[in-house]
């Protein structure tokens, strides 16, 4: 029996024209109201890059919110929040993957904000990684980050990604799908991939750093 009950989510808004600069505004206007969301543990408004993963070219038209919820019930509620339906109504479409941590590493902002099951992974997996960079490191990260991120275009398993993030270069993270643990790991300690953490590692690029591994659920599965 799985007695961890947290749930986690990330939500993609994806606004029309007329609607981005009030979904950039939410950046800071919205974080009031989701810090009053009953069942919520942690929470993440981020804007996301353009292109393919990571990039350095924002994409204004669509937003990511991830949230740790206490258990299923809340993140079922929260559908019929007030805030929810305000995003809801502003943009064109969103999707939500629904997820239980089963893996994580470093902190966001001092806090852990995941707490991991004892599950394993038999299926799909979903990642996410999350870096912040050093100001006298950003010219290293530009020159070598982006390239790998590409790399990932051609990944054998790959079902989606996307760079999200807090502040455009110096906060970075990513969140990517996969159809199996195994595609990931072969992508992840590949060769591009694998030369840029040594050169992470060696040039001491991150303040701090996270990395975090998923097993996608379903919210409307009877909790254990």
């Amino acid at each position: 029996m799985n007695k961890n009950k947290e749930v986690v989510s990330i939500t993609f808004f994806q606004y029309p024209k007329r609607n981005r600069w009030w979904a950039f505004n939410q950046m800071q206007l919205a974080i009031s109201p989701l810090e009053r969301v009953p069942g919520k543990k942690f929470f993440k408004l981020m804007g996301t890059g353009g292109g393919f993963g990571f990039s350095l070219k924002p994409d204004f038209s669509t937003y990511a919110l991830l949230m740790v919820w206490e258990d299923i019930e809340a993140a079922r509620n929260f559908n019929l929040s007030e805030v929810y339906l305000r995003f809801n109504q502003q943009c064109i479409n969103n999707f939500t993957y629904w997820m239980r941590c089963i893996q994580s590493h470093g902190t966001w902002y001092g806090e852990k904000p995941f707490n991991p099951s004892q599950e394993k992974a038999k299926g799909p997996i979903m990642v996410i990684t999350r870096a912040r960079v050093k100001l006298h490191k950003v010219l290293r990260f530009l020159k070598y980050v982006p390239n790998t991120s590409k790399s990932a275009e051609k990944a054998n398993g790959l079902i989606f990604t996307k760079g999200i993030g807090e502040w455009p270069i110096f906060e970075q993270a990513t969140f990517s799908y996969w159809k199996s643990q195994e595609q990931m790991e072969d992508y992840a300690y590949g060769l591009a991939h694998k030369e840029v953490i040594k050169r992470v590692k060696k040039e001491n690029w991150y303040k701090e750093e996270l990395f975090a591994r998923f097993i996608p659920i379903d919210i409307n599965e009877t909790p254990d």
